[in-house]
């Protein structure tokens, strides 16, 4: 579990406790409760599963306790905090349908093949107002099969997201893809929270041709790397998929270029390219996508002085236009974007990694050798789309000979580095 973004709170562990442990109407104006509940994701101890159980057990009904309860109850979960799944599963029962949600989830982190709890986890399906997408997620998690026909109730659910998640447990459960298009069709939605969500359950039905759709996907590349990464790890254990099965569609994705990807929105005419560069800051990266492909069409010459004055007033913090205007100057092949570029190669801040394989991707587009070196030393990295992207650019540079650690652990990239040097 990927935790770099949690520890952002000047708290000791000790200090987590004791706020934590503070009834909710003695706590000062400094403090929060809720805050100490997330923080203590950082301390993996005994004192803190268990101050996290007592808030747990806290079941004061004000809401700032109950808000409270359904943090301590997902950090017990982040946590895999075994000692705590009597306690959790005590919420299944809980009238709080968020903390009955969070209390879903969390079993699903922890794991359990007890099964009185994942038939109460089933039964939930029955409830009214529930979170119905995450229990059959967790279902499906938990490979609990006997759930499969109160799941299928819900593949015609007019909630899509709710449909999918159903239609995903179907196909996983009974190797039945007969509906798996409705799911796919979701890739292409208008609205950016259900194509993100129909990667997940595409990852859950285990439908491993969903790899060439996901890759045309109009999301983050994050989400599309993980469904292509996960998709093609579960293939590889299952001997259902190869390398060359996954490396052009795994490609594409990381060279992320705008006509690689089925667009989703569109303008009626081409807006100013202020405009455009303030799209580049949009949350749905279907968005960016599209500014990014007209910038290229329409304002090539003109473009990259106005990245460079939006870089240094707001591009530089912000951490998905970061990605997107160091893509930008590769694509536009404009070389006095280089410094610029291998900044964002270095640029180890946690919100910004996807940046460093996009500066990879974007140094192999500029052709300027001396970008050599610093990818090879991109090599030793711990991230293994950087690697991997590293190893694209290096290989359009002309450096087939690239030496990646022999202790490498990482299938793909290996498996990319022995391609090229058979080439």
């Amino acid at each position: 579990m990927d935790k770099r973004f949690f520890s952002m709170f000047n708290l000791t562990e000790e200090q987590a406790i004791t706020v934590l442990d503070t009834p909710q109407d003695q706590i000062s104006e400094d403090d929060s409760r809720y805050i100490a509940a997330s923080h203590l994701i950082n301390y993996p101890t005994e004192a803190s599963i268990d101050a996290l159980i007592r808030a747990v057990q806290n079941t004061s009904p004000e809401l700032d306790n109950r808000i409270v309860r359904r943090k301590s109850i997902e950090t017990l979960g982040r946590l895999q905090a075994a000692k705590a799944l009597p306690v959790i599963r005590d919420c299944l029962a809980d009238d709080d349908c968020y903390t009955v949600e969070n209390a879903v989830w969390s079993i699903g982190e922890i794991g359990t093949t007890d099964q009185e709890i994942l038939a109460e986890i089933t039964q939930l399906l029955q409830k009214p107002q529930q979170s119905y997408r995450v229990i059959i997620h967790t279902l499906i998690k938990l490979d609990y099969r006997p759930a499969v026909t109160e799941i299928q109730k819900f593949t015609t659910s007019e909630d899509g997201p709710i449909a999918s998640a159903a239609i995903a447990a179907v196909g996983r459960f009974n190797q039945d893809y007969s509906q798996i298009e409705r799911v796919l069709s979701f890739l292409q939605h208008s609205q950016v929270l259900a194509r993100r969500l129909c990667i997940q359950d595409l990852i859950d039905a285990k439908y491993y041709a969903a790899i060439s759709h996901i890759a045309y996907c109009p999301v983050s590349i994050v989400f599309r790397l993980r469904g292509i990464r996960m998709l093609a790890d579960a293939g590889l254990a299952d001997g259902q998929l190869s390398f060359t099965d996954v490396q052009p569609y795994l490609e594409q994705v990381l060279r992320d270029h705008p006509q690689d990807l089925k667009l989703v929105h569109s303008y009626s005419q081409v807006p100013v390219l202020e405009t455009l560069i303030q799209d580049l800051y949009d949350v749905d990266f279907g968005r960016c996508y599209l500014a990014i492909q007209l910038i290229l069409e329409h304002y090539a010459t003109e473009a990259p002085t106005a990245l460079f004055a939006n870089y240094e007033t707001e591009g530089r913090s912000d951490y998905g236009a970061h990605f997107h205007i160091v893509k930008l100057f590769g694509w536009l092949q404009h070389a006095p974007a280089y410094d610029l570029i291998v900044e964002a190669l270095h640029n180890t801040q946690p919100q910004f990694q996807k940046s460093r394989a996009a500066a990879a991707i974007a140094l192999g587009e500029l052709g300027d050798a001396r970008a050599i070196p610093l990818l090879q030393a991109s090599l030793k990295e711990r991230l293994w789309d950087l690697k991997y992207a590293a190893l694209m650019s290096l290989a359009k540079l002309g450096d087939n000979n690239a030496e990646i650690a022999p202790d490498e652990p990482d299938w793909l990239v290996k498996a990319k580095a022995a391609s090229i040097k058979n080439n």
